[in-house]
């Protein structure tokens, strides 16, 4: 029978179709084509994106040259500007405003086929640290009122380059998703004095149903109300609103939840398109933000949303989340190789 379910986060319901109850082997999964050519985020070919504003590199090494192991840039061609101006301009019912922001991309590896699931576990940690510097960097600016990271793997999901990379926007509103779990968790702890991602992890760690891994920090689990196929959420065990208060125990935990997380995807499914977004409390307010309990989310891209899902806004999905999380913990869990950063090695950063 199917079952509706409500989102406790944004009162979002949901359709888990449990009588498709559709495995990864019912997944058809085409790779995408590898493109060729010359690609701009290659090693050694630094000069064909504009100056890089971070880079963990060697030391002694020169700045936008080779030497570097993950390396930010703005990106090309970008979807907001940080010279624009804010303000809104109003024409009858209709506002308008310059497309303010900054948009930049992390390349994560020298690797051009490696993605983040078989790149070391320490490699993956840079990434985070990559992301968490670029935020406290961006936040400076106090135009900038949000600040998405994502991931977009394989063409489906909208990655336009083969390079493993993600890519970081800051923007000068809060995004309306955002704003709706925001809500959702101040009204929880307005009823109650408890926040609502603390008590889901709770419920979710007793019940054992929908976890995925468990982590000394950090725990990867299908939301009850899954709007895709193997959706998977990772959540900080303790309460924390700032993704960028990261700590390094935290982020070594991380690393390896979310790696371990994409490789039991990966091989449970063959190489999904997938979308990783960072959910994070809005920056330079902080009374809008301590309600507020960060997560990242995975959100593979197995099904197409059609006319159902575009004109109802419900989602519905193939695959209930206790059976993702079955079939995810059923794959064995990786042993993680660390490497460590060789001596000289700096950071440098650029502002």
């Amino acid at each position: 029978m199917p079952e509706w379910r409500k989102d406790p986060l944004v009162d979002r319901w949901v359709i888990i179709a449990t009588e498709r109850g559709k495995r990864p082997s019912d997944f058809k999964i085409k790779p995408d084509e590898k493109k060729g050519g010359r690609c701009p985020m290659c090693v050694g070919h630094e000069k064909d994106t504009p100056p890089e504003v971070a880079a963990f590199r060697e030391s002694g090494s020169a700045p936008d040259a080779p030497g570097w192991w993950v390396r930010v840039v703005p990106n090309k061609f970008p979807a907001v500007r940080i010279e624009a101006q804010p303000g809104i301009r109003r024409h009858g019912i209709y506002e308008t405003m310059d497309g303010l922001g900054a948009h930049e991309v992390v390349v994560e590896t020298t690797e051009h086929e490696k993605n983040l699931e078989f790149l070391p576990a320490h490699q993956v940690e840079e990434v985070i640290w990559a992301w968490q510097q670029r935020s406290l960097d961006l936040r400076r600016d106090a135009r900038f009122k949000y600040i998405q990271i994502f991931k977009n793997f394989a063409q489906t999901a909208g990655a336009s380059l083969e390079h493993p990379h993600s890519q970081i926007v800051a923007l000068p509103m809060v995004p309306a998703d955002v704003a709706a779990e925001l809500d959702g968790m101040r009204r929880y702890a307005q009823n109650t004095g408890r926040c609502i991602i603390c008590d889901l992890l709770g419920q979710e760690l007793a019940e054992k149903q929908r976890v995925v891994r468990e982590g000394e920090k950090f725990v990867a689990l299908a939301p009850f109300a899954s709007r895709f196929p193997f959706e998977t959420w990772i959540v900080p065990r303790e309460h924390q609103h700032d993704f960028a208060a990261l700590r390094p125990d935290q982020v070594a935990d991380l690393a390896r939840v979310l790696r371990s997380t994409l490789r039991a995807l990966h091989d449970c499914i063959g190489e999904p398109p997938y979308n990783l977004v960072l959910h994070t409390a809005p920056i330079n307010d902080a009374a809008e933000a301590m309600h507020y309990h960060w997560h990242l989310e995975i959100l593979p891209r197995l099904t197409v949303m059609a006319g159902f899902e575009l004109g109802t806004g419900y989602f519905i999905n193939p695959t209930p989340p206790e059976l993702a999380a079955q079939v995810l913990r059923e794959e064995e869990t990786r042993a993680f190789t660390p490497i460590y950063a060789q001596p000289g090695r700096e950071v440098a950063q650029y502002v």
